[in-house]
């Protein structure tokens, strides 16, 4: 690699939706931009989450400057307490983006050892060779912006999660600081390809609250809402509809709970006085007097909403006379888990309303008519679409190329491959160390593809655990074998197979004593080879099998029986 091109990688985004984590280097300077993380897939069982492999960053840390945040969602914020007690580096971002990313690295025990740098569209940080603006977008939370990293060949822009919302229920895209930098020149483009396959444009959060206001115009019950989070103007439209409507508001799961307070905190949610009322006294309020906010809107099993729907939850029954608002589509794979809770919904009889036909979600990602205004406005000489599986990639580039980018710049990149770059041409590089490392419970990447593949195998089959104990002195087989049998078949009803099992690892066990075989391994290894396809001869399924062998010398185990026989007279 030549020593003055620019860089640019992703450790995650490409390929997938989260775990958004994207580089540009430069001689010896890195500056990162987000850190998300993902959640898991249904074939990663006991997995609670999945964050970008940083390996080369740790061995570069000297080199990097500071991680550059877009926004406060967890697919761009939720790696930093994992990632933070890999590389300690500072965090630039806007006020909500760093409130809700104080509270995360409170709960982490990091907050002390983090530097959190506020970071507007009107800072230029500067490094040695390298400096970092920003500019304001649209996306369904407040302070979202766009990175643009200044480097010697010309500026870089991420636009981080955008659409271009043209009646914005806040602050709207710096349109002129856009215009600004496309007339400047622009080196390269990192574009949010989300919605790259959907036509047209994405609607405006105004819409949206005025369908929130006919819903609570026109519903007599209880109001149960469940949306992200962090989709924090929705929450305050929300809010406005509440008060409107003289309803009281409770919230309910804890993330949600956090971001009530941290946005009513820093201004962003503002709810009258005597609004807001305590769980315990939900009860107590009119049906048409209520209002719940609650976590679920994406199917989680320990949700909020889906507690509710189980009957489960302490203080919240369902009637059919409530209504549930879902003001969220779904990410993709959970689609299944979202319709499962509406038709637990639906069976306890209550009123649901989701989907396209209510007008009661809007995207935050820009479609292809808001992805074909940013590349006009910055006009890049590369691009390099980004945050999207491989098909929304693909999109976004022949859109690019619709506009004017040349085909032989266009970049569909992986996870790992470098681009390098010159004001003159670019080109593909070395690929650095990139993947994902699973994070179960507070184990982070000691979980791999043979874990997750003996816990499927658990899942599938069940295990079979065969207990014996042996003389190894004198070869002989002692006691067992006993056959233990867990999420294979009801042993009750299954007493021949087990009976028929134990005689074939018995006689088998009791040949290789014959033959003096003294190697653990070599016994056990012998058992799992005879007995699996013995089993799916019998039952058609493969078991994980775990023999376990207890050596005893036989005079150990005679002067045991004495003893115990002494104890009792």
């Amino acid at each position: 690699m030549k020593k003055d091109t620019v860089k640019v990688f992703a450790l995650g985004g490409l390929d997938e939706i989260g775990k958004n984590m994207y580089a540009i280097e430069y001689k010896d300077e890195i500056v990162v931009i987000d850190s998300g993380l993902k959640f898991p897939e249904e074939d990663m069982p006991g997995i609670d989450l999945i964050i970008p492999d940083i390996n080369y960053l740790v061995e570069n840390q000297h080199k990097v400057k500071g991680i550059f945040l877009t926004h406060g969602h967890e697919d761009h914020i939720g790696g930093l307490p994992y990632i933070l007690k890999l590389i300690n580096v500072p965090l630039y971002g806007e006020r909500l983006t760093l409130g809700l990313v104080r509270a995360k690295l409170e709960e982490n025990g990091l907050l002390r050892s983090t530097k959190l740098l506020p970071f507007t569209n009107k800072d230029m940080i500067k490094f040695k060779h390298l400096a970092v603006s920003c500019f304001r977008t649209n996306h369904s939370i407040p302070d979202s912006i766009g990175v643009v990293v200044h480097t010697p060949e010309g500026p870089i822009v991420h636009t981080g999660d955008f659409k271009f919302d043209f009646s914005p229920v806040a602050n709207s895209t710096d349109y002129a600081k856009l215009a600004a930098l496309g007339d400047k020149g622009v080196l390269a483009l990192l574009s949010d390809s989300t919605n790259s396959e959907r036509p047209g444009y994405t609607g405006s959060e105004q819409k949206v609250g005025a369908s929130l206001l006919d819903v609570f115009q026109k519903t007599s019950g209880r109001i149960l809402f469940a949306t992200f989070a962090s989709n924090v103007y929705r929450l305050q439209q929300v809010v406005e509809a509440a008060v409107h409507h003289n309803r009281k508001i409770a919230v309910f799961g804890r993330s949600m709970e956090k971001v009530f307070q941290i946005g009513q905190e820093l201004g962003y949610i503002r709810v009258p006085k005597g609004t807001l009322v305590e769980g315990d006294e939900v009860n107590r309020i009119p049906d048409h007097k209520l209002v719940i906010i609650c976590t679920g809107s994406q199917g989680e099993q320990m949700a909020v909403l889906a507690r509710i729907a189980r009957g489960q939850h302490r203080h919240i029954q369902l009637t059919p006379n409530d209504t549930v608002v879902f003001s969220s589509s779904p990410i993709p794979g959970n689609t299944l888990n979202v319709n499962r809770i509406i038709d637990q919904l639906f069976r306890l009889g209550a009123d649901v309303i989701y989907g396209k036909g209510f007008d009661i979600h809007a995207s935050g990602h820009g479609s292809q008519e808001d992805q074909k205004l940013m590349l006009q406005f910055l006009k890049p000489k590369y691009f390099i679409p980004i945050h999207g599986e491989y098909r929304m990639l693909a999109k976004h580039s022949e859109i690019a190329q619709e506009v004017g980018v040349k085909g032989d710049n266009c970049f569909l990149l992986e996870n790992g491959d470098v681009l390098n770059m010159t004001r003159e041409n670019a080109y593909l590089g070395d690929k650095i160390p990139s993947g994902s490392l699973l994070v179960d419970g507070h184990g982070v990447g000691d979980v791999g593809n043979i874990v997750l593949r003996d816990r499927m195998k658990l899942s599938d089959d069940g295990l079979i655990v065969i207990v014996m104990t042996i003389d190894m002195k004198n070869f002989r087989l002692l006691s067992g074998p006993d056959v233990i049998s867990r999420g294979f078949i009801f042993v009750r009803e299954s007493t021949d197979l087990i009976k028929e099992t134990e005689s074939r690892v018995k006689s088998l066990v009791q040949d290789l004593m014959d033959q003096k075989v003294r190697s653990w391994a070599n016994i056990k290894s012998q058992v799992i080879d005879q007995i699996a396809p013995f089993i799916y001869k019998k039952i058609q399924r493969r078991p994980m099998i775990i023999p376990i062998i207890m050596e005893v010398n036989e005079a150990h185990l005679q002067s045991s029986k004495e003893n115990n026989k002494n104890v009792k007279q």
